[in-house]
């Protein structure tokens, strides 16, 4: 093998190893037995949600899980297998590629990294079936605005109790 082949893959097993490190969430499937119209289906559901969706070879991202400290999920990188890598939302990739296996039987859900701690595929799943961000959010702000709705209804119910009894 030359030098520049050598350097090549080192640069790209730094490349990987960086993803690792820096993403909030990683789904580790493998795709056999999808067509290529599902996995570009898959692809854009992914991309839309901000997520990267990559193939590498095994040995290099090996060795870049062992540079990132993830070397707990080389058990589950044989075969081929797809990555998808999410910066910012934690819940996304597991949540498209659980629902998009539900509805494709070849897509399996092989493992996955979750702020930096190395996931089996039930934790994925487990992950894939909370809300969005956006759906905490609501619940969120649902518990908040009770306390304020229940204390107007309260106001109300005794201001008219005490216009009915001065009437």
């Amino acid at each position: 093998m030359s030098s520049t082949v050598i350097e090549t893959k080192k640069v790209q097993v730094q490349e990987i190893a960086e993803k690792f490190q820096t993403a909030s969430s990683v789904v580790v499937v493998d795709y056999r037995g999808l067509t290529v119209g599902q996995v570009t289906e898959l692809r854009k559901q992914l991309r839309e949600a901000g997520v990267e969706f990559k193939v590498y070879k095994n040995t290099l991202t090996r060795r870049a899980t062992e540079i990132a400290g993830l070397e707990g999920i080389n058990d589950v990188l044989t075969g081929p297998n797809a990555i998808a890598f999410s910066k910012e939302d934690v819940i996304a990739p597991a949540k498209i590629i659980n629902e998009f296996a539900k509805k494709n039987d070849a897509l399996e859900i092989k493992a996955g990294v979750i702020e930096g701690n190395v996931a089996t595929a039930e934790d994925v799943k487990a992950l894939a079936e909370l809300p969005s961000r956006e759906g905490l959010l609501s619940m969120l702000l649902s518990v908040l605005q009770a306390p304020m709705r229940n204390f107007a209804l309260a106001t109300k119910a005794v201001a008219e109790q005490k216009e009915e009894q001065g009437a």
